[in-house]
């Protein structure tokens, strides 16, 4: 893309990026520390200049800090925030190139190659970047070169700008570990009294190689150009809304339905160009009063089909109060599952689709959790064979496995009168006389010992199926550790 053109690599470091975004939203004045939780003590996480003049230090325990200086204020840090405060960071970056990346999680490294004419100068550009960001209130070291090794380097160790085509000028004179080598490498480097660039560039290759691996060197040929390292910018996530704004008021149900089809038609296509598929979908509905109501879907799967949506949203849009008129639409999927293309048959086979449409139109109405179906489980404890889940978010079981015919209906334990090891000739159950005509049994059943049970109590039982005279067709069991007859379900 710029052939014959010189490589500028700009790196940015915001050495205190968590501080500076925790002062931003709350200033205090005086030493100031984020902590964080580490091996079960709180240690500092990062701090503002105050503080460090007080000589502390990040991994500095918070007690110890407190001891050494008992005016620090602390708040708890938040890197999952400080990630996306550094992603939002990388957008702006990109004002001044479209090639931006992420360094670690304090910095920026952005390719400005053929991009800082449009400022005047790499001076004026880089004198833009300071002013911006100091204004900002983030603390900021900025370093180019013809590297990203160089720019990364004069960042850390010695801000400023290496002239084009002269990295080793500007980088001679820094320490090693401005070479973003281990801590380990470069101790080892101090103690064979190689403590400079130059001092490195100067000994020779291969003992060193021997000594510490090829990484060493490749650092130092990254670093001077003699080794190329790509810069892979992030790309933007895509966004998955679209919106419309009308000329003229609607309010009837049908013209409310005709813009959600545009929208619908619109949204899919672009989750099918990222073979993605919408599992919960926001309309909005804006009127010319400035208030705005909102219709949100729930899908049972992933689904960018628009003439299978469309009919799930006329329940909600039904219930919407135009009032004076809606202007503007706007249609946007809030979650997304990936939905990979796949080969389909010229014989047409949608029972899994129907399904799928079926929960989300039920679930509409009561919502995704209370369509529910069971699954099996691992346990040859009746009442733990099975789980309910909800049929949106899981998938069917496999076969269900049983030595024995299980009831449909299971309950709670009742107790019914008998005595001995065989099923009673004559019970009464739930007020019903009841007399056995035929049983099948026992199936003897222990209890799970490593789980907590007191439904178990009892010990093992012996299951019997019994066929009354009555038509009645129960699951009874006799408990022989302490005698007892119990019915648990009634097959159908």
């Amino acid at each position: 893309m710029f052939d014959g053109m010189q490589r500028r690599v700009v790196s940015m470091w915001f050495p205190r990026l968590a501080s500076d975004r925790g002062l931003q939203r709350r200033p205090v004045d005086g030493p100031f520390a984020l902590t964080l939780r580490q091996a079960n003590a709180d240690r500092l996480y990062c701090l503002n200049p105050d503080a460090e003049r007080q000589g502390l230090h990040r991994g500095m325990s918070f007690a110890d800090a407190r001891a050494f200086c008992p005016d620090l204020q602390s708040r708890p840090a938040d890197p999952l925030g400080d990630e996306r405060f550094l992603r939002v960071l990388r957008r702006w970056a990109t004002r001044y190139c479209p090639w931006v990346g992420l360094e670690g999680n304090d910095g920026l490294v952005l390719d400005i190659t053929g991009a800082a004419h449009l400022f005047g100068s790499e001076a004026m550009m880089l004198a833009d970047m300071r002013q911006r960001l100091t204004r900002a209130g983030l603390n900021n070291r900025i370093g180019l070169g013809d590297t990203r090794g160089a720019a990364w380097a004069l960042a850390h160790f010695g801000e400023g700008r290496a002239e084009i085509g002269q990295p080793y000028a500007a980088l001679a004179g820094l320490p090693v570990a401005a070479l973003r080598l281990e801590e380990k490498t470069v101790i080892a480097l101090q103690r064979l009294g190689l403590r400079t660039i130059r001092d490195l560039e100067d000994a020779a290759r291969a003992p060193l190689a021997r000594r510490f691996g090829p990484d060493l060197m490749m650092r130092l040929d990254q670093a001077l150009g003699r080794q190329p390292e790509q810069i892979t910018p992030l790309t933007e996530r895509p966004h998955y809304g679209v919106r419309m704004t009308l000329p003229d008021p609607i309010g009837l149900f049908d013209d409310v339905m005709a813009g959600t089809s545009r929208l619908l038609d619109q949204l899919c296509t672009k989750l099918k160009a990222q073979e993605a598929g919408a599992r919960v979908l926001r309309l909005t509905l804006s009127r010319v009063d400035q208030e705005a109501h909102t219709v949100e879907l729930r899908l049972a799967g992933p689904l960018r089909d628009a003439a299978r949506i469309l009919p799930l949203f006329e329940r909600g849009v039904g219930e919407v109060d135009a009032g004076y008129g809606i202007d503007q639409m706007r249609l946007e999927a809030t979650q997304v599952e990936s939905q990979p293309m796949h080969q389909v048959s010229h014989m047409p086979s949608g029972r899994a689709d129907q399904l799928d449409d079926l929960i989300s139109r039920i679930g509409t109405r009561i919502g995704l959790e209370n369509v529910q179906r069971f699954l099996p489980a691992d346990s040859h404890i009746p009442e733990r064979s099975f789980i309910i889940a909800a049929a949106a978010f899981s998938e069917p079981g496999g076969p269900w496995a049983s030595p024995r015919p299980r009831p449909l209906r299971l309950f709670p334990p009742e107790p019914v009168t008998g005595t001995g090891p065989r099923p009673p000739r004559h019970f009464r159950w739930r007020r019903m006389s009841l007399s056995t005509a035929r049983a099948t049994g026992p199936e003897r059943i222990a209890p799970e010992w490593w789980l907590p049970d007191e439904n178990w109590h009892s010990g093992i039982r012996d299951y019997w199926h019994v066929e009354t005279l009555q038509g009645r067709r129960l699951w009874l069991f006799y408990t022989p550790q302490h005698p007892g007859w119990f019915v648990q379900g009634e097959f159908a």
